[in-house]
C-alpha cells in the first residue's frame, strides 16, 4: 500500500484493502479470546476433531514452492535441524528438560555441518555463509537485511509491473467483470465463490501475505473494489492455514496430536469469524467500514500509516506479551479498552440518529480537549519536523473520534 503514496486516491483505497485483513483479525480476536478464556471452545472442538490421532507415524509433508526454492536457499545457508529439535526438546520445561544438553544446544551453531566420507571428519558443507567466518547472530542480521530489501524490492516491482499493465481498457475490463456480481437470484453466491478462489490461491502460494500483497495494488488503482477483496481476504485466511496443517500431519514424536489440534485450532478460529462477520450484511460492513476509515485518514495525514504499523506490529502486541505476566491486569487494561471503544460506537450512533436522547454536551465531542478528538495537532507537530508528511492539500481535516465510527454506526 506504502508504494501507492504518489496518488491519495491510490493510497487511499490500497491503504484500506490492505488493513481490512488486520480489522477482521482484530476483531476476531476481541470476540473469540475472552469467550475461549471463559469457556474454551475452540480448545474443546480442536479435541473432539484430533481425538483418536496417534502420536506415532508420519506423513509425508506437501510442499509447492521449496521444489524451486530449496536448489537456491541451500546455496545460501543450511540450517541444521537436529539443532533446533534439541533446543525444543532440552530447553523447556517438563519430562524431557536437561540443563546440560539444553546449554550444549544453546552453545551450538545453528548452521549446518557435514561429515566428509573419507576422513570422517566434521567440516563447513558447501554453501555462502559457511564459507564466510561470520557467526550466527551476524549472518541471521544480514540474512534478515536482505530478505527485507529483496522483499520491499519485488513488492514494488510488482505494483509497478501491476500498474503498466493494467491501464486504460484492459483495466476498466477487469474491474467490470471482478466486481460484478452473478446473475439474479444468484448474486449472493458471489462473495462466497470469491472466498473459495481467495481459499484455493493462497493453498497454491502457501502465504496469505503474498496473495494479499498482490491484490492490493489491484485495490489502489480501483480494478477491484475493497467490498470485493473483503471475501478474497477471508479466503486467503482459510487458505493460509493448509501449511500449518500440513506441517502438522507431516510432524511426528509424542505431541504429534497436539500439533494438529492447534493447527485445526487456527482453521476453525478463522472459519468461525467468518461465520460472524460474513453471512449477514451489515455485520460485513463493520471491518470494511473500519478499514475506509483508516484508508481516508491516512490519505489526509500520510503519517498515520507508519504510525499505524508501529503500534499495531510492535507496540500493541509486546504490551498484550508484558501485559500477560499480570492475568488480572491483563484482563482489565482490555476490558477498559473494550469499554471506551464500544461507549464510543455507541453514543456516536446516537448522535447521528436520535441526538435529543442525548444531553446537550453531549450531542457532539467539542467537549473533549482537541487532541483527542482531531489529528490536526499531532499533524501540526509530525509535519513541522518531517517535511515528508506534509498534509495534502486541500483535504479536510479529519476528526478521528467522530470519522472512526461513522460509518460503522
Amino acid at each position: 500500500a506504502v508504494v501507492s503514496t504518489q496518488s491519495t486516491g491510490m493510497f487511499r483505497r490500497a491503504f484500506a484493502g490492505a488493513t481490512v485483513h488486520d480489522c477482521f483479525n482484530w476483531l476476531c480476536v476481541c470476540i473469540f479470546l475472552p469467550l475461549e478464556v471463559i469457556a474454551s471452545p475452540l480448545e474443546r472442538l480442536s479435541s473432539l476433531i484430533t481425538t483418536g490421532i496417534s502420536d506415532g507415524g508420519e506423513v509425508s509433508k506437501l510442499d509447492f514452492l521449496k521444489v524451486l526454492t530449496k536448489p537456491l536457499t541451500k546455496r545460501i545457508i543450511s540450517i541444521d535441524k537436529d539443532t533446533i529439535k534439541d533446543i525444543a526438546k532440552y530447553c523447556t520445561s517438563g519430562p524431557t528438560y536437561d540443563s546440560l544438553y539444553c546449554s550444549e544446544a544453546r552453545n551450538a551453531s545453528m548452521m549446518k555441518v557435514c561429515e566428509d566420507k573419507d576422513t570422517m571428519e566434521r567440516e563447513p558443507c558447501d554453501f555462502l555463509f559457511s564459507k564466510s567466518g561470520l557467526n550466527d547472530t551476524a549472518s541471521g542480521v544480514i540474512l534478515l537485511l536482505v530478505s527485507l530489501f529483496v522483499l520491499c524490492t519485488c513488492l514494488t516491482i510488482l505494483v509497478k509491473t501491476l500498474q503498466s499493465l493494467l491501464m486504460g481498457r484492459m483495466a476498466q475490463t477487469l474491474k467490470r467483470h471482478i466486481n460484478t456480481d452473478l446473475p439474479h437470484p444468484w448474486g449472493w453466491l458471489t462473495g462466497y465463490i470469491f472466498i473459495v478462489v481467495g481459499m484455493g490461491m493462497t493453498i497454491l502460494v502457501q502465504s496469505s501475505s503474498v496473495f494479499t500483497s498482490t491484490i492490493t495494488p489491484l485495490v489502489g488503482m480501483g480494478v477491484i473494489s475493497i467490498d470485493r477483496m473483503f471475501p478474497l481476504t477471508l479466503g486467503s485466511n482459510i487458505g493460509t492455514t493448509a501449511t500449518a496443517i500440513l506441517a502438522a500431519l507431516a510432524a511426528t514424536g509424542d505431541n504429534r496430536a497436539l500439533t494438529i489440534q492447534v493447527a485445526m485450532s487456527h482453521l476453525m478460529f478463522n472459519i468461525f469469524g467468518i461465520m460472524v462477520f460474513y453471512p449477514i450484511p451489515w455485520m460485513r460492513q463493520i471491518p470494511l467500514s473500519m478499514a475506509k476509515c483508516l484508508g481516508n485518514t491516512t490519505a489526509n495525514y500520510r503519517w498515520f500509516a507508519v504510525v499505524y504499523l508501529i503500534l499495531m506490529f510492535f507496540v500493541l502486541p509486546l504490551s498484550l506479551i508484558l501485559l500477560s505476566f499480570n492475568v488480572i491486569l491483563l484482563y482489565t487494561v482490555l476490558g477498559v479498552v473494550l469499554f471506551t471503544i464500544l461507549s464510543i460506537v455507541i453514543i456516536t450512533a446516537i448522535q447521528r440518529r436520535r441526538p435529543a436522547w442525548l444531553p446537550s454536551w453531549l450531542r457532539n465531542w467539542k467537549f473533549l480537549p482537541r487532541p483527542l478528538r482531531s489529528m490536526d495537532p499531532y499533524d501540526r507537530i509530525i509535519t513541522g519536523r518531517f517535511g515528508c508528511f506534509q498534509k495534502n492539500v486541500g483535504q479536510p481535516p479529519v476528526d478521528f473520534v467522530m470519522t472512526d465510527v461513522k460509518a460503522v454506526a
